[in-house]
């Protein structure tokens, strides 16, 4: 069995339940992918299979995925992303992996590249509440002091300070899908997901434990 699929976020909309009640989904573009490489545990050490996803000209690759590509003689792809799998014998290279590995009611995880939001002050990034605005006052937004006085005369890792916000790799563990039509390689999950439009997203079966039932999710 694939374990997940290489998608690629559409967009969002909402459906309505038997009882009215909205739902949000998240419209996926999932696949199809096609098995670019085969490794196994033998020649390398565990079984996975590199997938491809959107297919693009051979001649905009570089040189050494393009030797990649004639390798396997599965033409180029946009994203390339390996899948562990259990046993490698029931697969082939430039063999086609689409939806039907996944069903409705299904749990999963999705990772993505969130959004990036540039450089970020502290209200901003950690929601901090700001110095006072008015009466004479000099700092609005700044975050204050931070140091340590002389000793350790340095401010400590992790300190909450202004920086780089957003496109950070995020994980969401146990989202369900809605609906699916593999025809068209769309899949609908309830909720959001990371990322803006048009983001790569990896897909792949839950394998989180419930906290309260005890029960694969």
């Amino acid at each position: 069995m694939v374990l997940g699929l290489i998608g690629r976020k559409l967009g969002m909309t909402q459906i309505f339940s038997g009882d009215g009640k909205a739902i949000p989904i998240t419209v996926i573009e999932a696949g199809p992918c096609s098995v670019v490489q085969i490794k196994n545990k033998e020649k390398d050490g565990y079984n996975t299979l590199q997938l491809g996803f959107l297919p693009k000209k051979m001649n905009k690759t570089n040189k050494p995925l393009m030797g990649h590509f004639k390798k396997g003689n599965t033409g180029a792809f946009c994203f390339l992303k390996e899948f562990e799998v259990d046993d490698t014998n029931t697969h082939k290279v430039g063999q086609e992996i689409n939806l039907e590995i996944f069903q409705v009611g299904q749990k999963v995880t999705i990772t993505g590249i969130s959004k990036g939001k540039g450089f970020s002050g502290t209200m901003k990034r950690w929601g901090f509440s700001g110095g006072p605005a008015s009466h004479g006052s000099n700092i609005h937004r700044a975050p204050g002091s931070i140091g340590c006085s002389a000793y350790p005369s340095r401010v400590f890792k992790g300190k909450k300070l202004p920086g780089h916000q957003g496109s950070a790799t995020v994980t969401v563990a146990n989202l369900e899908i809605v609906d699916r039509q593999v025809e068209k390689n769309l899949l609908f999950i309830k909720g959001a997901i990371p990322g803006g439009k048009n983001g790569m997203l990896l897909i792949k079966p839950s394998k989180k434990l419930s906290a309260t039932t005890g029960t694969k999710k």
